[in-house]
């Protein structure tokens, strides 16, 4: 079953239901492209200020979309987001920190976690893979942005390592959760890309097999093959001792459903963003 369902309403705005049925002070979830201030190329639901788009405009899209999980804007918060493996664990006093402007985010930072009510992590994406982490027992929450750089950095396995030192989290009571993304239908690469794959790939062989196969070759381009980034982070989470029960992940592809998400691919790279997001609701 699809976990993250999309709402009736505007802004348009996709859940993260088994988790958010489940969990009560949890809200995790991922945007699609509708509903907000924005004007072409970015309409409407943009939510990244580095593409080019109003930045007035991406403002009132992130208070729009805070306010309606319960939360404001000056909870809203984010990393400078560069395909890198860095997370950052944010406190109290970062509330809000990247909400209105680049500088104020934290620095070459892909991965954010926190335990702090009132805090809502976000990240932003138009065909990168968003990972979620959730600790029922700590209470920890967690956000990660995956490109195939952070994924082959192994961003999820950091996250698993940082929730365990900084929160005492146990691997068995982690939740995973994998969102929209561009699929292994879509996803074509070259051989740099596959090279960096491989060097990883045997490191998973244990992790569990599966009927998703990780890549095979593309039929439209000689050479290139079809990779599978959900996949491939899936096992990443269970190298890093995830239950593969405990990880839910979506069948929703960004690039063959460019009507209601942002695809980077899709769109020859001039588009917006969406967020994920995951927060801790206050009492």
């Amino acid at each position: 079953m699809e976990p993250f369902v999309q709402n009736s309403g505007s802004p348009a705005l996709f859940s993260l239901k088994p988790w958010t049925d489940r969990f009560a002070n949890i809200t995790a979830g991922f945007t699609g492209r509708t509903g907000g201030a924005g004007r072409a190329p970015y309409e409407s639901l943009n939510c990244a200020l580095h593409v080019g788009d109003f930045q007035e405009d991406v403002v009132k899209n992130r208070k729009m979309i805070a306010e309606s999980l319960g939360f404001s804007l000056e909870d809203w918060t984010c990393g400078e987001q560069v395909h890198g493996a860095e997370i950052a664990v944010v406190t109290a006093g970062d509330k809000g920190r990247g909400s209105l402007d680049r500088t104020s985010a934290f620095a070459d930072t892909d991965g954010l976690l926190t335990d702090v009510p009132g805090v809502l992590l976000t990240s932003f994406y138009a065909d990168c893979v968003p990972l979620f982490f959730h600790d029922p027992v700590s209470g920890a929450v967690g956000l990660a942005h995956a490109g195939w750089k952070g994924t082959v950095a192994e961003i999820a396995l950091a996250m698993v390592r940082r929730m365990e030192a900084v929160y005492g989290s146990r691997k068995e009571d982690i939740r995973g959760a994998i969102g929209p993304s561009i699929g292994g239908c879509c996803y074509e690469v070259d051989d740099f890309v596959m090279d960096h794959v491989r060097k990883i790939e045997g490191s998973l062989a244990q992790a569990e097999e599966s009927a998703d196969r990780l890549y095979r070759p593309s039929t439209a381009h000689h050479g290139k093959m079809l990779l599978n980034l959900k996949e491939l982070n899936r096992r990443i989470m269970i190298k890093a001792g995830i239950l593969p029960t405990h990880i839910e992940c979506t069948s929703w592809c960004t690039s063959c459903n460019h009507d209601l998400f942002f695809s980077y691919r899709k769109e020859n790279g001039v588009t917006g963003r969406m967020a994920s997001w995951i927060g801790i609701k206050e009492s």
